[in-house]
């Protein structure tokens, strides 16, 4: 209405004094933008009349509020868009609002049995393939097959691993022996020392997440770090070395720290634990005895391409995998010392991954979130307990990236995390990594 009378009358001019000051509109439109008609602006409109005789139209309103309505400042906007979002940022270094045994709780009590005629089944499906793998390319030895038997090869190892993993938490089954025996037959195969394994990796499990008593993957200190030469930092953060450090990781364990998965006398183990690091080591001495039998037997090159090639991208695969379920993350995630640390918190650092098709051969491992917080959960009741406990876990649990049928894109995840993670500070209970300038 008020655009019609402008457009078609002239105006007569208004009163030059007010009863208030003409404030205050840009305000009244901002708490109720959609009641204009309550501006002075329009209510004034009503002292507009029509002179049809005049002689010329004269367009000024002697008014100090503007003709046209604008939009309430953007700037108000951004800053209101922005103090929503750091009201609603989530701190992944924050104490949870729910306990471990709210989780526990929303697992159904069927995740929890085990199964041990299922987990042999397991076993004997991978320990098929793995000989009729090896029995297909010795058939053909031809250097067009190899190369394929290899990564498959090397994969299937890594799939005896996670069994053999799983007899090391007890998930396996209830009976203690029958974990011990196929632990050792799965692990000794692969060259990995069952139950010096088993207890450094039991450390792990019981200190995720902190920064100097975590045993697997655990970050650097900023001292540490500056105190290493160059050769060192570079080979330890430049692909692909970083992915073929398990061997020596058994042998001297990781850098800062001492002791050997093979000696009963090392650090990592406790006096009554000696005859059982004893026992793992003499079954991995009669693998390498083997394996120096076969080479005389049949040559040291049929060796290498039948078990020395597949055991290097075993190691590559269990190196790759082991990293990237607690590094990587798009977002930062925290690392914990003294009071701030604690088994929720420090298992709520690590991180699912997707691996596509491999998931089943490798006994959904990267189903890795649940399996920090309750170890003894069978890897084939894994993903119904997780999204079972997603609603109580939150924006504390994040949501792997879709993989295609192979998961290449780790690779790029794992690049970047070279060049970004490399230390976290010497202070401070709650730390983030940082990236080494001279790397």
């Amino acid at each position: 209405m008020a655009s019609w009378v402008l457009s078609e009358c002239g105006l007569r001019p208004l009163p030059k004094t007010y009863p208030k000051p003409r404030t205050g509109f840009s305000s009244s439109f901002n708490n109720n933008p959609l009641k204009i008609k309550t501006s002075p602006v329009f209510s004034d409109l009503k002292s507009i009349s029509c002179c049809s005789n005049s002689r010329e139209r004269k367009w000024e309103v002697n008014v100090s509020a503007p003709l046209r309505v604008s939009n309430p400042p953007p700037i108000e906007e951004d800053n209101n868009e922005n103090n929503n979002k750091v009201i609603d940022e989530f701190n992944p270094g924050a104490p949870p609002p729910f306990k471990l045994a709210d989780i526990k709780n929303a697992i159904p009590k069927h995740c929890w049995v085990k199964n041990p005629w299922k987990s042999m089944s397991f076993v004997f499906r991978d320990i098929a393939i793995v000989f009729g793998l090896a029995a297909t390319a010795a058939y053909f030895n031809k250097w067009i097959v190899w190369p394929l038997y290899w990564i498959a090869q090397g994969t299937m190892f890594w799939a005896l691993f996670v069994l053999g993993h799983d007899c090391g938490h007890g998930s396996f089954s209830n009976n203690p022996k029958l974990n011990s025996v196929v632990g050792h037959l799965l692990h000794s195969s692969i060259l990995v020392p069952y139950h010096g394994w088993r207890i450094s990796h039991r450390t792990h499990h019981q200190n995720h997440g902190h920064v100097e008593n975590d045993e697997s993957w655990h970050p650097m200190s900023e001292k540490l770090n500056n105190g290493m030469d160059y050769l060192s930092k570079k080979l330890r953060f430049t692909f692909p070395f970083p992915l073929l450090a398990y061997p020596i990781y058994l042998w001297v364990r990781s850098p800062g720290k001492s002791g050997s998965h093979y000696h009963p006398d090392s650090d990592l183990f406790t006096p009554n634990e000696k005859n059982d690091v004893l026992t793992s080591t003499a079954c991995w001495s009669a693998m390498v005895a083997l394996l120096v039998g076969l080479s005389f037997a049949v040559g040291p090159m049929q060796v290498l391409k039948l078990y020395g090639v597949p055991y290097a991208i075993f190691v590559m695969w269990l190196d790759l995998v082991t990293y990237l379920h607690h590094h990587g993350h798009e977002d930062k995630l925290p690392w914990y010392r003294g009071q701030e640390w604690s088994y929720l918190r420090g298992g709520l650092t690590t991180i699912d991954r997707d691996y596509g098709w491999i998931n089943n051969i490798h006994h959904d491992i990267g189903t890795h979130v649940i399996h920090h917080l309750f170890p003894q959960i069978p890897h084939y009741h894994l993903i119904e307990a997780t999204e079972a406990a997603k609603p109580v876990l939150g924006k504390y649990y994040r949501e792997p990236k879709k993989s295609g049928p192979l998961p290449f894109y780790l690779l790029s995840v794992l690049m970047k995390s070279f060049k970004k993670d490399h230390y976290v500070s010497d202070t401070g209970d709650i730390v983030y990594y940082e990236t080494d300038p001279t790397l």
